[in-house]
This record gives structure tokens, C-alpha cells and sequence, in this order.
């Protein structure tokens, strides 16, 4: 690991530290206050955001022993109180980051390949990584390091122990690119894909292949598909205007290339290519049939050839490439366990994005960690393992366990852990498992594949019914900081988690929600808000349908209800007095229009005089609920709900003698009604990628997809029926598939007899005959599909909207209707 001078990096960034009182050694880059490992070498660089001053972080990591921090202001600092700390004072600390990345890049020699385009970035990277790994010693960006903030710190792990590095950039707007180039300065450039992910930031295609094009100012050698008639212009102009020198290497299925591809042959388990390179043609097989792995595949047997790699040797390699696991996957175990498994990759780094998703995850207050050999770790085993043992020690884990040859060697390094177990291989524990009584924690699984994890994750695993929700952790975040940038400065965010929020999990997703800054969260009944307690999220629960009976609950789990009704708030009154509690926190809800709960117009005199004399409840918000903020053809009713709101909320602000949140807008409301922001808004269905707006729409992403498996195929001939109630007669010999979902999982009875459809390898297939309460049959006629193939319900290639549409309903209905049967499978790319 490399390492630094506190005092070397202000000679870098060329200023004088505000305050330095010693000179530590900085091995860690750190922008997240919430992952800090070993405070002793790390440098915290207060990046502030469009919302938040990054200074507010500097107290609570000083309070935690760190004592370096990059600031780009003193404003809310108190120099008195960091007398220890090291502080350097610069006008731009995220450039002041990428100034030390680049620096430390140009310490080097050995080459770089810089990997951009749209899509397949980070899968290139990763087989780039797994085809060349017995020739070189790869240094690589973790996951998807490749923002203006990520690259900075995938640079910052080149060291001498390496002899390639293979890093991937990403951009979403303008003059992006020309910030990472200075970081990365690839000797080698790659270009996936040229598509439309991210367009936004651009006004067009050409716009977006020029700035990316500007990672490859300096590159030697550029590899793309000429096949891409705007890539290839667009590359022809950039040699000729930017960069002279560089040669270019083309692939494409076009004569012409410098690798031509002739002919693809695709069958059950993969894809036979056949292609010409200088005047020679040569065959290699991957296993995979779809068209993008076919030309990430590509890419990277161009990156092979320009390294003089054998067509022999090619052949051996591609066909052993292994699908990149890009997810750290959370899933329920038994014994009331949480299952993290993340064997996407196994090194240091890695080691730590999947320790802070741990910690996001407050469920059990036990967490455990198993974790296999590190291989091509960079570093000596015994620093490597000395390191890794502190990291865990600071996490303070219930339980460690090592498997390993390697790990079992060093487990001396290891006794600061409450529980240690040590085992040579996976099958040693796996024998192991009973006596080890695992319950009531959360369980991280982080393997190299040699170690076959997957056979730990399937016995630790709670369910095994082959019909899952996929839960999309980064899209949620995505959607939920999409719709905080539209908020006004100083308006706080409410995220409705009721009805299991919305079918995806209470607790995974609150926990998200808590880690990201939401303000409140809301459920529906007092039981949610407790199961919410239970799982460790501290932050204000409003519980929508507040019953008596649930009073001592609520109070006992500091949950905060809402009160409608004068019987529900003289309820509520009467138990306080009764337990002797006073300003309690409440919510009033009022109702402009819904008509469903909340005090009408002709109450507020009334409440009024209540309020005004009672010391046993604390107003923390009065609220009311849009009926129609998504339409426009009624957006006069909206505005005079907001008026009417605004009018009744004035009378009890003049009594209540405090200042109390006032909110009103819903998710279509956050966007089309800017001004009726105020001072919360309410996120609900938007938070999970679904908005009537078109536009709105395209910014979100999809968060849930629903799928199953084939469980039996059989050829029905003409006349015959499918199904129950014999509803579906044949009218031709037909291909039938039966499919594992049924209602009783949440599929929809009315999708049955040809108004439902599901996605199978490319293509939709309509549902025939009835849908069964287990099981659910498909017309494949013509698709080349079989047993145990995997089909899409509803996701990303057929929005649950879609869904909604066929079945007469609204994408609310279908998702709380997900049984809870159903396996629940949270995942981070």
C-alpha cells in the first residue's frame, strides 16, 4: 500500500497547512465520513455538496481519532476544539483530490488501460481482469469507481506491487473527462458502447462521444468498433485534431477492421466467433449468447491480440470467462439471520465497500464476517493480513471466519475478535456450520470463487422458492437522491416505507434511507414502526393510521402518530395524562379534499381551542394529502387544496405558539408543484422508479424486478387445453412452459387467457389458460427456451406499469401484492 506525507501533500497542492501538528504517513483517501477505517493514515476530504457543507462531518471523525482533513472553508469550524488536527485549506477540495490522484498516478511506469463508453465498462474491466490475471498483476477500480470522485480514489491504490493497471471512467455531463484524464493518463484506451445511458448531461450522441474521446489525449492506442459510424467519425477527427500519434485498433462485423469479425454461431451454452486478423483467421468461444457480452467479449480479445497473445491461448481464455457478479447481494438466512454475499471480488478494497454496507445494515446488533484467502493482494501476506485483522478489529465484529490456508497462518493477527474460527477450505466449515449456531446476525460472505462461497450462501439462505424480488439498492438511491436535488434549500424529505414499503422490505430499505439522509419516514401501522425499531433505524417514524390500541406500542417505540379525528386526539390525550407524559410528538392531519381522514375546514376552531391549552401533545407537522397532483387536467383542485392547506394550517400555527413542519406535496407534487414544497415533502412510489410524468419517468430507475424459473416444457398439440377450467383450447400444436409463480405469490388472477405476458430470453411470451395459485403457463411457441431458464415478471425489460396496465390496475397493487413467500434479494452493484 502506498503511502504519503501529510506535509508531501501540501507540496503537491502547492499550499501551506492551516494548522499541521504532526506529519503522519497517508496510505487512505477518504470522502465518506461513514467509512473510515484506520483514522491513524487517512486523509478526510470535506467535499461539500449542493445541500450540505462537508465541515458538519469534521467533529465526529476528530471525536473518532482522525486527525487529517483537506477543507475548502473554516465556516462552523472551531479551531480550538481540533487542537491535534492536521488541516490543509484549499478552494476546491475535490480538485485538490484529483491534483494528489494524478500525482500519484505519474509515480509509475507500468501501463494503464483507461476503459470507457455508455455500457460494459465495468464488465470489460472485470474480464480484462480475469483473462490476463496469470500474466500480470493487475491493479483495478473497484466495482464501478469511475466518477470524478471515484477514479481519484481507484488511482490512489497503484503501487509497486503491480504491473498493470486496468481503470474505467464514466462521465454524465461536459467537460467531465478532461478532469479524469489527467488522473488516469491511460497508455492504452478502450470504448465499449456508445448508447444512451447518461445522455442527459448531453445535447447529443456526438456531443457524448467527443468528451469521452478526451480521456484518450495522451493514449498510445485506442480499441473501439468501427462499426459505430459516429464513433468512428468521431475518433477520426479527435486523431486528427488531438491526437496525432495514436493508433488505432478496430474491431467490427463490417470488412475493414483491423479484427473482423466473420461469423458468430450461437447455441445452447455460448457463442463460437470466428474472426480475421492480419490476413489470419482464428476461432474463440465464450459462454454466452447475448449481444453485449459477444462485444465486451470483443473488446477484450482486441486488448489480448495487441498483447501479443497467442490465437491459441485466446481460445483457452475466453471460453473460461465466468459472468461478472457485480452485486453485493442481501438476503434472509435462517434462524433470523441476514445473509450479505459478496464474492463479486476479494481484495482489500473491496473488503471495505462490503464492511460499510454491513454497517448500513443496523438489524443485528452481531455482525459476522467470513471471509477466504486474499489472492494478488499487492502486498506482503503478513501486512496484508496485519491490515485486514485492523479493519475488523474497528468494526468490532461478533464473529470472524477465516478460510484459508493463508488465513489459518496468520490468525494469531486476529485476536482482538470476540469469536475467531479458522479453516483450510470451504468444506471444513460448511461440516462445521451446525455446532456454529448462527442466529439473530448478519452474515457477510466474502470469497474468492476458488472457495466456492455460493455453497455456504444456498445453506445459510432462508428460502428457496425459485420465484425472487430483486431489490436494486443503488436505484432506490438513485431515485431517492434524484428527487432531493429538486427540493428547494431547506425542505426536508419524508420516505413512505408502509405496506412493506411498497412490497421491496421495511428495514433494508429504511436502512438505506437513514444511511442517505432522509428526514422521516412514514408507515402505515404501529407494527411497521416497530419492526423498524427492532431492525436499528433511530430515525422519526409517523404512523399514518394511529388505533388506540396500539398507543402504549408507539410510545414504548418512540413512534410518533398521526391524529385525525377529535376521538382519535382525546384518546390519545387521555393515555398520556394517564402515564403522566407531556409534548409528546404528533402529526395533525388535515383534510383539503381526499376525504378521507384528517379535520375538515368547519374543525380547525375547534382544534384550535384544544390545542392551544394542552401541554401533553408537541405538534411536530400538520400535512394534508393531494388528490390529483399527478393531472393536470385537474390541477385547479390541486391549487386550492393547497390554498385551503395553507389557509388551516395559519389558524392552529397562531395558537400553538411553536413553529411546526408544514407539508403537502407527494411525489408527482415534489416536480410539477415546486412551489408547494414548504417545509417536507412526502416521497413514496417515485422513491421505487415510478412516476406518470414521461419525463420525470426517464430520470428514475428501476428498482424491483420480479422473476422465476421454468419448471417443465411440454409440446401440446392443436385442441388441446391449457389449464384450469379448460379456459384456453389450442388452435395450433403450441410449445407450453410452466413457469414457478402463481397468485398466491402476487401474480395477478385477470393476467390469465392471453392479457398477461413474461420475458424469456428476448422475447415476450403470452400467458395461456388460467393463472394457478403455484404455477402459471406461457406460450414459448417459437422462443428457444427450456427448463430451469430464467423469466422476467416485471423489471427493467417490462416496467411493472406495464404490468398494471394489462391487469386494469396500478403498479401500488401489484407490488404490495408480492407475496411474502416470495424470496427478497437486495443488491448493490
Amino acid at each position: 500500500m502506498s503511502s504519503i506525507l501529510f506535509s508531501e501533500i501540501a507540496d503537491v497542492l502547492q499550499v501551506k497547512p492551516l494548522q499541521q501538528c504532526s506529519n503522519p504517513s497517508i496510505a487512505r483517501l477518504l470522502t465518506d465520513s461513514r467509512k473510515m477505517l484506520i483514522p491513524d493514515s487517512t486523509l478526510f476530504f470535506a467535499i461539500n455538496t449542493a445541500k450540505r457543507n462537508a465541515n458538519v462531518f469534521i467533529k465526529e471523525l476528530y471525536d473518532k481519532n482522525l486527525r487529517n482533513f483537506i477543507i475548502q472553508s473554516v465556516d462552523d469550524i472551531e479551531l480550538s476544539l481540533f487542537a491535534e488536527a492536521n488541516i490543509i485549506l484549499v478552494p476546491d477540495v475535490l480538485g485538490s483530490l484529483q491534483q494528489i490522484a494524478a500525482h500519484h498516478r505519474h509515480k509509475f511506469q507500468f501501463p494503464v488501460i483507461g476503459i470507457t463508453g455508455s455500457n460494459g465498462k465495468t464488465i470489460v474491466k472485470e474480464w480484462l481482469y480475469q483473462l490476463l490475471s496469470n500474466e500480470f498483476n493487475i491493479i483495478r477500480s473497484p466495482r464501478s469507481y469511475n466518477s470524478q470522485v471515484g477514479v481519484p480514489l481507484s488511482i490512489w491504490q497503484m503501487s509497486e506491487a503491480y504491473n498493470l493497471a486496468i481503470i474505467e471512467a464514466g462521465i454524465s455531463t461536459i467537460k467531465e473527462m478532461s478532469r479524469l484524464q489527467k488522473i488516469i493518463d491511460p497508455d492504452f484506451g478502450l470504448i465499449t458502447f456508445i448508447g444512451d445511458a447518461h445522455a442527459e448531461g448531453f445535447e447529443s450522441v456526438s456531443q457524448k462521444i467527443n468528451e469521452k474521446l478526451a480521456l484518450f489525449t495522451q493514449a498510445k492506442m485506442l480499441i473501439y468498433s468501427n462499426d459505430d459510424g459516429l464513433l468512428q467519425e468521431g475518433v477520426r477527427q479527435f486523431v486528427k485534431t488531438q491526437n496525432p500519434g495514436m493508433q488505432l485498433f478496430t474491431w467490427g462485423f463490417k470488412p475493414g477492421a483491423d479484427l473482423t469479425i466473420l461469423q458468430t454461431e450461437r447455441g445452447q451454452n455460448g457463442t463460437l466467433l470466428t474472426a480475421s486478423w492480419k490476413n489470419e483467421s482464428f476461432k474463440f468461444f465464450i459462454p454466452f449468447t447475448d449481444k453485449a457480452s459477444v462485444n465486451n467479449a470483443i473488446s477484450c480479445c482486441c486488448v489480448l491480440l495487441k498483447l501479443d497473445i497467442p490465437a491459441d491461448k485466446i481460445f483457452e481464455k475466453m471460453r473460461q470467462l465466468r459472468p461478472v457478479e457485480m452485486r453485493l447481494e442481501l438476503k434472509e438466512g435462517i434462524s433470523n439471520c441476514s445473509i450479505i454475499n459478496d464474492s463479486y471480488s476479494v481484495d482489500i478494497n473491496s473488503l471495505s465497500i462490503a464492511l460499510d454496507f454491513l454497517s448500513q445494515h443496523p438489524r443485528h446488533k452481531k455482525h459476522t464476517v467470513i471471509l477466504s484467502d486474499l489472492f494478488q493482494a499487492g502486498q506482503p501476506a503478513n501486512q496484508l493480513y496485519k491490515t485486514i485483522a485492523e479493519v475488523l478489529a474497528r468494526k468490532k465484529l461478533f464473529r470472524f471466519i477465516g478460510i484459508g490456508n493463508q488465513l489459518s497462518l496468520h490468525q494469531q493477527l486476529f485476536s482482538g475478535i470476540e469469536q475467531m474460527h479458522f479453516f483450510n477450505t470451504t468444506e471444513e466449515l460448511i461440516s462445521a456450520i451446525p455446532a456454529l449456531q448462527f442466529r439473530d446476525e448478519t452474515i457477510l460472505l466474502k470469497g474468492a470463487r476458488t472457495f466456492e462461497f455460493e455453497k455456504i450462501s444456498q445453506l445459510l439462505e432462508q428460502k428457496n422458492h425459485e420465484t425472487i424480488l430483486e431489490i436494486n439498492l443503488n436505484a432506490l438511491r438513485h431515485n431517492f437522491l434524484t428527487y432531493k436535488k429538486l427540493l428547494a434549500p431547506g425542505t426536508k424529505l419524508m420516505a413512505m416505507v408502509k405496506a412493506f414499503s411498497y412490497g421491496s422490505g421495511s428495514f433494508q430499505v429504511a436502512s438505506l434511507l437513514q444511511h442517505e439522509g432522509a428526514d422521516y419516514l412514514a408507515v402505515a401501522y404501529a407494527d411497521e414502526g416497530i419492526e423498524l425499531r427492532r431492525a436499528g433505524i433511530h430515525l422519526p417514524i409517523m404512523v399514518m393510521n394511529t388505533e388506540a390500541k396500539a398507543f402504549e406500542s408507539i410510545i414504548a417505540n418512540n413512534l410518533q402518530p398521526e391524529l385525525y379525528s377529535f376521538n382519535i386526539l382525546k384518546a390519545f390525550k387521555d393515555y398520556l395524562l394517564t402515564q403522566g407524559i407531556s409534548h409528546y410528538p404528533v402529526h395533525i392531519k388535515l383534510d383539503t379534499g381526499m376525504h378521507r381522514l384528517g379535520f375538515e375546514k368547519d374543525d380547525i376552531e375547534k382544534l384550535c381551542e384544544l390545542i392551544s391549552v394542552d401541554i401533553s401533545l408537541h405538534i411536530v407537522s400538520v400535512f394534508s394529502h393531494l388528490v390529483a397532483s399527478d393531472d393536470i387536467s385537474q390541477d385547479d383542485f390541486t391549487n386550492h387544496q393547497w390554498k385551503l392547506f395553507v389557509s388551516m394550517s395559519d389558524g392552529i400555527k397562531k395558537v400553538t405558539g411553536h413553529k411546526f413542519l408544514r407539508h403537502i406535496a407527494n411525489t408527482s407534487a415534489i416536480h410539477r408543484h415546486k412551489e408547494m414544497q414548504m417545509d417536507m415533502v412526502r416521497l413514496g412510489i417515485g422513491l421505487y422508479g415510478i412516476n406518470p410524468d414521461a419525463a420525470m419517468q426517464k430520470k428514475l430507475q428501476n428498482v424491483t424486478t420480479l422473476k422465476t424459473t421454468v419448471s417443465q416444457v411440454k409440446k401440446v398439440k392443436k385442441g388441446d387445453s391449457v389449464g384450469y377450467g379448460r379456459k384456453a383450447i389450442l388452435e395450433k400444436d403450441s410449445i407450453i412452459a410452466t413457469v414457478r409463480i402463481g397468485y398466491a405469490d402476487g401474480y395477478p388472477r385477470t393476467l390469465g387467457n392471453g392479457k398477461g405476458k413474461m420475458f424469456i430470453n428476448g422475447s415476450l411470451a403470452p400467458v395461456i389458460g388460467n393463472v394457478c395459485m403455484d404455477m402459471t403457463m406461457i406460450d414459448i411457441t417459437g422462443i428457444a427456451a427450456g427448463e430451469e431458464d430464467e423469466v422476467t415478471v416485471f423489471g427493467e425489460v417490462l416496467p411493472v406499469s406495464e404490468l398494471a396496465s394489462w391487469a386494469s390496475t396500478i403498479p401500488y397493487e401489484i407490488l404490495t401484492n408480492i407475496s411474502q413467500r416470495v424470496k427478497r434479494v437486495y443488491y448493490e452493484e
